[in-house]
C-alpha cells in the first residue's frame, strides 16, 4: 500500500512529500490529468525513471488478434488496445553537461502538488548534480478543460548558487518502450511500436508529427509550440523526424536568474479525416493556446473548477483523510468524462493502460450516477456514444440470434473485445445498465430533446432484447436463463435478480417513453402491440426468493449451492480468481462483488426495509470483494439498514481504493468506478440520497465519527444543498425554483429563500453481519473530528 507515508493528508490537495521510486508506478497514475479527450500519466517531466509512460487519446486504439484455443461460432475475433500516444511531456535537463536524473546526485527536496481546484500538477526541485551544481526546479502541467485538445506546462530552471550551463530539450517521442506485460487478466496486452510515420515538421519553435496505427488504420497528430524566457544569450534548434522531434534551448544562466518555458501540446486524431487535415487541426489548436497564453490558460482552469465545485462539493467533518479522498476521487471523475464529448468513459479513464483501456458497465453503472449530479452534460455525452454504437451493438443482437441491441461486455469503439463469453456475452445486463442510466438521466435533467434524439432509441433496442433474450414459463413468469449478473464469480445462471430487474425497469421505460413521443416511437417501428408485450413481461419478471432462508436468491437456486470453503484461502490466496478455476467458482456460494446487493440499491423501491436488512446480512457472508466496485455498493446498503459503522469502513475502502492501492493494481490506473463510488458510500449513503421513480429523497444518517456531512447536486436545473448534522437535516437551493423532495419518507419544498431543517430518525438496532475469514473490511480508526475546512 501507499499510505500517507508518502502523501500529505490536505483537503483539497493531493501532496506528494517524499519520492519513493518503489511507488513510482501508482504515483503516476494518481497524478494523471486528463479532460476525457487527452490523458497524461503522472511521469516524471524529464521522462526517466518511468514505470509507464502513458499519453492517451480517448478511443484511440490498435487492434490485436484475439486467441483461443478452440474455434467457435460468435466469438469476438479481434482486441481493441488503448495505444500510448506521441509524449509530449517530456523536458530533459542538462546542468552543466550533466543530465538531470532524480537517481544521481543529492536530491535535497521533491515535492508534487495534485491541486483539485486549479486542475494542476506542480513539481518542486532542489537538486545538486554530482559535480556539486546546485538547482532549483518548479514544472507546473495541465490538461485544458476548456481548449478541449490542449495540454500546456511551464518548466522553470534556476541556478542557485553559482552561475550554469543550462540545456533544455523539449521532445515528442513516439513509440516509447513499453514494459513487460504481467499474467494477470487486469493488467494490459502491451502493443508494440503501433505508430507508423507520415509527417514529420518543424518551424521555429514549433514541431508537428503526423502517425498512423499499423492495424486499426487511426491517424493521429501532435504539435508542440514553446514560448522562451532567458537571459540574452538564450538560444534554440529544433529538429524532427518520424518518431521523434525536439527543441533544444541553450543558454548561460546566473545564480538567482531563471531560464523559463511555456510549452504548449495540440493532439487530435481520426480514423476518417487526412494527414493534412489532421495537422492542420493540431497546428491550429496550438496557436490558439499560445495566444491565449499560459497565465490566461491557468486562469481558465481555475473558473471552470470554480464551477463545478460550487455545485458538486462534498464537506466531511471528522475524518481529513477521507475528506481528501472524496474530493480526490470527485476530481478523476470528473476528468474521466467533462470533455470525452460522444467517446467512452474507460475503467481507468485516461489514467493508465489497465483493461486495454476498455470501458465496461462500470460507466453506466457507477461513474454517470455522480456525473448526472454534478455534470450532467458529460453523463449525457457518454449516453450519446452509446447510442452512436448502436448498430454494432444490433448487428452483434443478430449474430446471437436476437432482436434489439446487444451492447459489449468491454470495448472501445463498440464492438465486443472479450474472448471469454461465459463474463462477456453472457452479461447482458449492460444493455440494462446503460438503460437506467437513460432513466437516470431523463430523470434527473428532464432533457426532452435527449429523450427524443438518444434515449428512446437506447430504450427500445434493449428492451427489444430483453423480449427476445426471455420467455414465459409454464406458470406465466417471465424468465431470463443462463446470463451472469454483475458477481462474476456466478456465470451462467438463470434469472439473476439484479438482470431480471433492470430488464423490468428498462421495459416498462421503453412502453411509457414510446407513448410520450409517438411520432419518434413510430418512426423506430413501435406499435401498441409490442409495447403492450413490454408491459406484460415486466409485470411478469421471475424473482427468486428463498422461503427458508427467508431471503432473495441471487439468481434462481443459487442459496441451495455448496458454500465456498472461506477456511481453505488464507489472505495470500485473493483475489480468487488467481486461484481457483471459475468452473469451482461458478457452482459455489461466493460472491466477487456485490449483486443482490446491488439490486437493493438500483432497484430499492423493490425490496421492503426488512427484505434488504436480511438479504445484506446474508450476502455479506459470501461476498470477497475481489472487485473494486463492490465497497462503494456495500457502504451504500449498509447506511440503509442500519450499519452505519460497517458502512463507513465500505466508504474508506472505495474512497481510498488507489490513495492506498488497495487492490494492487493502481500502478495500471485509476479504479474510477471505485471514486464515483466513494462520492455514492458518502451521497447516496450516508446521505442517503434515492431517485426512485423519477423521485428525489433523502434518509440521511452519519455514523460516530462524522459530526457533518454537506453536499451540493444538480437536479432539474436546480442545484441543490444538503446539510446532515447528528440530529437534523438541511435542504437549500442555491438556485432555481422550488423542488419537492422527501425526507425520510416526509414530503418537503425546497426554496432559495431559507434552509428547511428536518430531524433525522434514529437507525434501527441490528446485529453486525458478519464477512468471509479474513475479508472483513479494515476498521476505520480515526484522530478526534477535526474543525471544517474552508
Amino acid at each position: 500500500m501507499i499510505g500517507h507515508r508518502y502523501f500529505a493528508c490536505e483537503p483539497w490537495t493531493l501532496r506528494e512529500i517524499e519520492l519513493e521510486l518503489e511507488v513510482l508506478a501508482q504515483s503516476e497514475s494518481l497524478f494523471a490529468l486528463s479532460n476525457g479527450h487527452i490523458g497524461l500519466r503522472g511521469n516524471l517531466d524529464e521522462g526517466e525513471p518511468a514505470a509507464l509512460p502513458g499519453t492517451y487519446l480517448n478511443a484511440f486504439y490498435e487492434v490485436r488478434p484475439l486467441p483461443y484455443a478452440e474455434v467457435a461460432y460468435g466469438q469476438p475475433e479481434d482486441g481493441q488496445a488503448i495505444v500510448n500516444v506521441t509524449n509530449g511531456k517530456v523536458m530533459r535537463l542538462l546542468v552543466d553537461d550533466e543530465p538531470f536524473d532524480i537517481r544521481y546526485g543529492k536530491l535535497r527536496r521533491h515535492e508534487r502538488v495534485l491541486d483539485f481546484r486549479s486542475g494542476l500538477l506542480t513539481r518542486t526541485v532542489d537538486w545538486v548534480s554530482p559535480a556539486g551544481q546546485a538547482i532549483a526546479l518548479r514544472s507546473t502541467r495541465l490538461v485544458s478543460f476548456t481548449q478541449r485538445s490542449v495540454a500546456a506546462l511551464l518548466y522553470e530552471v534556476e541556478p542557485v548558487e553559482a552561475p550554469a550551463r543550462l540545456v533544455v530539450q523539449s521532445e515528442l517521442l513516439a513509440n516509447e518502450p513499453l514494459p513487460e506485460v504481467e499474467r494477470d487478466p487486469r493488467v494490459p496486452a502491451a502493443v508494440r511500436r503501433p505508430l507508423e510515420s507520415e509527417f514529420a515538421h518543424r518551424h521555429d519553435t514549433r514541431i508537428v508529427l503526423v502517425h498512423r496505427t499499423r492495424q486499426s488504420g487511426l491517424r493521429m497528430a501532435a504539435a508542440i509550440d514553446h514560448v522562451i524566457e532567458g537571459p540574452e544569450n538564450t538560444a534554440f534548434q529544433s529538429e524532427a523526424e518520424g518518431e521523434m522531434g525536439r527543441l533544444t534551448v541553450a543558454a548561460d544562466v546566473g545564480a538567482g536568474e531563471r531560464l523559463r518555458i511555456a510549452k504548449f501540446l495540440a493532439y487530435g486524431w481520426s480514423s476518417q479525416r487526412t494527414m493534412a487535415s489532421l495537422r492542420d487541426q493540431v497546428v491550429g489548436a496550438l496557436a490558439q493556446a499560445k495566444h491565449t497564453g499560459w497565465e490566461a490558460l491557468v486562469a481558465e482552469q481555475r473558473e471552470y473548477l470554480d464551477r463545478f465545485w460550487a455545485s458538486a462539493d462534498v464537506e466531511l467533518e471528522g475524518d481529513a483523510e477521507l475528506q481528501q479522498a472524496v474530493r480526490f476521487g470527485l476530481f478523476h471523475t470528473l476528468q474521466a468524462g467533462a470533455r470525452a464529448e460522444q467517446r467512452a468513459i474507460g475503467a481507468k479513464g485516461l489514467t493508465g493502460s489497465g483493461y486495454d483501456g476498455h470501458t465496461f458497465w462500470d460507466t453506466e453503472g457507477f461513474v454517470l450516477i455522480p456525473l448526472t449530479a454534478t455534470a450532467p452534460h458529460a453523463a449525457a455525452d457518454a449516453l450519446r456514444w452509446r447510442h452512436a454504437t448502436l448498430d454494432l451493438a444490433r448487428d452483434r443482437a443478430r449474430q446471437l440470434g436476437l432482436r434489439g441491441a446487444a451492447f459489449p461486455w468491454r470495448t472501445i469503439r463498440g464492438q465486443e473485445c472479450s474472448g471469454y463469453w461465459p463474463a462477456g456475452t453472457a452479461a447482458y445486463h449492460v444493455s440494462g445498465d446503460i438503460a437506467l442510466a437513460v432513466i437516470r438521466y431523463r430523470d434527473a435533467s428532464g432533457d426532452e430533446a435527449f429523450m427524443r434524439e438518444v434515449g428512446l432509441e437506447l430504450l427500445v433496442e434493449t428492451a427489444r432484447l430483453w423480449r427476445s433474450l426471455g420467455h414465459h414459463d409454464p406458470q406465466g413468469r417471465f424468465r431470463i436463463d443462463g446470463v451472469t449478473g454483475p458477481d462474476e464469480y456466478s456465470a451462467i445462471a438463470d434469472n439473476n435478480i439484479y438482470t431480471n430487474l433492470v430488464a423490468q425497469r428498462n421495459m416498462r421505460a421503453a412502453a411509457d417513453e414510446a407513448e410520450r413521443h409517438p411520432k419518434v416511437a413510430a418512426e423506430l417501428g413501435v406499435d401498441p402491440e409490442e409495447t403492450a408485450a413490454w408491459r406484460d413481461a415486466a409485470a411478469a419478471i421471475a424473482f427468486p426468493f428463498d422461503e427458508a432462508l427467508g431471503v432473495h436468491q441471487q439468481s434462481e437456486g443459487f442459496t441451495q449451492h455448496e458454500r465456498w470453503d472461506f477456511g481453505s484461502y488464507g489472505p495470500e490466496r485473493y483475489p480468487l480468481m488467481l486461484h481457483a478455476h471459475y468452473f469451482d467458482l461458478y457452482r459455489k456460494q461466493v460472491v466477487k462483488q456485490a449483486d443482490l446487493v446491488l439490486a437493493l440499491y438500483a432497484f430499492g423501491d423493490a425490496f421492503t426495509a426488512e427484505e434488504k436488512a436480511r438479504d445484506f446480512d446474508y450476502y455479506e457472508e459470501l461476498t470477497v470483494r475481489d472487485s473494486s466496485l463492490s465497497a462503494c455498493t456495500q457502504a451504500v446498503i449498509a447506511a440503509e439498514v442500519g450499519h452505519l459503522e460497517l458502512a463507513y469502513d465500505y466508504f474508506a475502502e472505495a474512497a481510498l481504493m488507489d490513495l492506498e492501492d488497495r487492490q494492487h493494481n493502481t500502478r495500471n490506473g485509476l479504479h474510477i468506478a471505485s471514486l464515483a463510488g466513494a462520492w455514492l458510500a458518502a451521497v447516496a449513503g450516508f446521505g442517503g440520497m434515492r431517485d426512485h421513480a423519477g423521485e428525489l429523497s433523502f434518509a440521511p444518517r452519519l455514523p460516530g465519527a462524522l459530526p457533518r456531512l454537506a453536499f451540493r447536486l444538480i437536479y432539474r436545473g436546480r442545484c441543490l444543498a444538503v446539510e446532515v448534522v447528528r440530529d437534523a437535516a438541511r435542504y437549500r437551493l442555491l438556485r432555481g425554483e422550488p423542488l419537492e423532495i422527501a425526507h425520510h419518507g416526509e414530503s418537503i419544498t425546497v426554496t432559495t429563500g431559507s434552509a428547511t431543517s428536518r430531524p433525522i430518525p434514529p437507525a434501527p438496532r441490528r446485529s453486525p453481519p458478519s464477512q468471509p475469514p479474513g475479508r472483513a473490511p479494515a476498521r476505520r480508526v480515526t484522530e478526534a473530528p477535526a474543525a471544517g475546512d474552508t
